[in-house]
């Protein structure tokens, strides 16, 4: 198996009433998110990995000039019990953030070796839901970006 690439991409998938799209982890019952994943390779296009990454676990196919990219990259350090899946002495990752407006909540089609269960919350729980710090501050601040521009 290949090393993943420290490098990966968050999308919150939304409506315009801020409801965010949670997937709960197969591997990991009671953890939640948005849709997350490591580029396929190092020349990958950030907006191309989201969009794919997006059909990969949702089965939504989002055209990548739907996908806005935030002016926003978490580094962080990656969970010791996940670095395997990356190159030894790999300790941070670096994510960068995007979001997706549908219409109106509707059901994806999951990949059931990377998720169990989905459910359409409102930004706040949602925002309580997650398990990683770096999706709760970016469904914040899609609340907050929303409410600023009404």
């Amino acid at each position: 198996m290949r090393a993943k690439l420290p490098v990966s991409v968050l999308v919150v998938i939304h409506t315009p009433a801020l409801e965010v799209l949670l997937l709960e982890r197969a591997a990991r019952p009671g953890f939640w998110q948005s849709v997350t994943g490591s580029l396929a390779r190092p020349d990958e296009p950030l907006a191309a990995a989201a969009a794919r990454e997006v059909r990969e676990e949702t089965g939504f196919e989002p055209a990548v000039d739907r996908l806005e990219r935030w002016p926003l990259a978490y580094t962080f350090e990656i969970y010791p019990e996940w670095r395997a899946r990356f190159a030894p002495g790999t300790v941070y990752n670096t994510e960068h953030v995007f979001s997706l407006e549908l219409p109106a909540p509707r059901a994806p089609v999951l990949a059931p070796d990377e998720h169990r269960a989905w459910r359409w919350l409102d930004w706040r729980e949602a925002a309580q839901c997650c398990f990683s710090w770096s999706n709760r501050d970016a469904i914040r601040l899609l609340g907050a970006r929303t409410n600023a521009r009404r």
